[in-house]
């Protein structure tokens, strides 16, 4: 009988908080599940790198721990998580030639000219961040351009967008482009007179990719891992990755069975049908310890503003015999997003024009009513809306998946190609929040640097790294501090199914975590946009360290 009572009186006793390891001695910042700032010193994680508990200033720590890490009171915050970003396209942008950094066309010129020559063996010229408005060009680029540099073998090199790209003569040729060439649906050729001049924007670039040579399997590994490296470097622990390919994701899988998957990949497909050839009967679980999950399917329904392909409800402003274009008409584009939700899956729509915005907020709320839920539908970018769609975004649990970076990177030309009567939707933060749809903040890398600090800078500011404009661009649709790095963090796992796994620091949450060099949350705007990551651990473990 005594045996029974001491066993009773030991189970209404609090047990121990004993955990396998504590990271120690930080100043720790984190948001609670209500978005409220959390301050701690101490992070205890379980054996299978969860977060146990936080510890705060002057509480116990444990006696018994497997291993104890001194951070010597350096700042340690939850791991970003990039709501919208293309993993293979960044790993082969820094291993290709690489134009993002180009201010010029004949700087852009130069670099192609010295790539060329240290690749003396590659058959075809391949790459991209190319951007005419950053070059001031005040048009495309041409073939021409590309020849007086290279006309000996195959140039194919994206904008930075991606939404168009530029070849050279060669390229054209073994495409079989000609005058006789017509731009397809939802596409478009550039041409000079009757001559193609060697753009291709959207699906017009399909003409071309026929004849660019794939990547090998072995190839695509290498783009993932040198992608990784890069996303951990910026403090980024998880990342959709809008538009995975089959050949994308065996290349995870490939890496995953080898152990060597660190960052957590939440998976869109690249449309319809490869999105049911990855997940068969619906969205897969979280596989290798929670490193990656198909979670949905990415459809496109128009292009960029960049190249016009985005598509308006009213002629660009600076091209009155342009609107864009529509790449689903509206019946086609429902039965996809319905196909899609019969299996579950969660449905991701590029958008950018105000036209094309109308179109799947509409779609959704059709859909809405048949498929119920918690379907937490996506918008991808959300850029330009025609301000009487706005308040539809607080509807039907949409997320408004947007970058910071486009508005600071686009100002000037969403100025030049919107005219300003439709700069009251766009990139839209402060409304959309108000309308009580839910932001999730990325990078859409590699169209933009994937650095979130720049993004978290923007989000509060509304002007870029030199400051301008002052005061910030449309500035009533500035956020605050913590509602941009909310977004960054634990909206943006909210946005794709797991707000429960990681996206903040509490007990049950993945132990993803990054150590920088300063505190966020009191830095100046271009204190906090030159924050460096000094390490990121991912479950517990370090993966990365500067």
């Amino acid at each position: 009988m005594k045996k029974l009572l001491l066993a009773a009186l030991l189970a209404t006793m609090p047990s121990p908080a004993f955990a396998d390891g504590l990271v120690d001695n930080v100043d720790g910042v984190t948001l609670d599940a209500d978005g409220k700032v959390l301050r701690f010193t101490g992070l205890l994680i379980t054996p299978d790198g969860h977060v146990a508990r936080l510890v705060k200033q002057g509480e116990k720590r444990p006696d018994k721990l497997d291993w104890r890490a001194d951070m010597k009171g350096k700042v340690l915050l939850p791991g970003f998580v990039d709501a919208h970003g293309h993993v293979v396209d960044l790993g082969f942008r820094a291993l290709e030639l690489d134009l993002s950094d180009t201010k010029s066309l004949d700087e852009a010129k130069a670099k192609i000219a010295a790539y060329v020559a240290a690749n003396p063996d590659k058959k075809w010229i391949l790459g991209g961040g190319w951007n005419q408005e950053k070059w001031g060009l005040g048009r495309f680029p041409t073939a021409a351009d590309l020849d007086a540099v290279v006309s000996d073998r195959p140039v194919w090199l994206s904008r930075a967008d991606g939404h168009a790209s530029w070849a050279n003569s060669a390229a054209m040729k073994a495409a079989g482009i000609t005058a006789k060439s017509i731009s397809p649906a939802g596409g478009r050729i550039e041409k000079t007179g009757a001559e193609p001049n060697g753009v291709f924007v959207d699906s017009a670039q399909e003409l071309v990719l026929k004849a660019v040579p794939k990547p090998l399997p072995k190839e695509r590994g290498t783009a993932v891992l040198k992608a990784q490296a890069i996303l951990l470097s910026y403090g980024i622990t998880a990342t959709a990755d809008m538009g995975t390919s089959l050949d994308d994701w065996m290349a995870y899988r490939r890496l995953g069975d080898a152990g060597s998957l660190r960052v957590r990949i939440m998976s869109y497909g690249a449309g319809l049908e490869d999105t049911i050839r990855i997940g068969g009967i619906g969205p897969t679980p979280w596989l290798y310890g929670g490193r990656l999950k198909l979670a949905g399917m990415k459809l496109y329904t128009d292009g960029a503003l960049g190249s016009r392909g985005a598509w308006l409800k009213a002629p660009y402003a600076d091209a009155p015999g342009q609107s864009g274009a529509g790449f689903l008409a509206d019946d086609v584009l429902r039965n996809l997003m319905s196909r899609a939700a019969m299996d579950n899956y969660q449905i991701a729509v590029h958008a950018i024009g105000d036209k094309a915005n109308a179109q799947v907020v509409d779609a959704i709320a059709d859909l809405a009513e048949i498929y119920k839920g918690d379907r937490r539908w996506r918008v991808e970018h959300a850029q330009v809306i025609d301000p009487v769609d706005l308040a539809k975004f607080g509807k039907n649990g949409i997320i408004a998946s947007m970058q910071p970076v486009h508005e600071t990177s686009d100002r000037t030309m969403a100025e030049a190609r919107l005219g300003p009567a439709r700069l009251a939707g766009a990139y839209a933060w402060q409304t959309m929040l108000q309308q009580g749809a839910v932001l999730a903040f990325g990078t859409d890398y590699p169209v933009e640097s994937p650095d979130p600090f720049a993004g978290w800078a923007t989000g509060f500011t509304r002007s870029d790294a030199d400051g301008q404009p002052f005061g910030g661009w449309q500035p009533q649709e500035r956020i605050s501090r913590e509602q941009a790095w909310r977004a960054y963090t634990m909206d943006a796992a909210y946005a794709g199914f797991a707000e429960k796994d990681f996206g903040r620091l509490g007990a049950g949450q993945w132990a993803d975590f990054i150590i920088v060099d300063r505190d966020p949350l009191l830095a100046s705007p271009s204190d906090l946009r030159a924050t460096k990551v000094e390490e990121t651990w991912i479950g517990g473990v370090r993966a990365w360290a500067r």
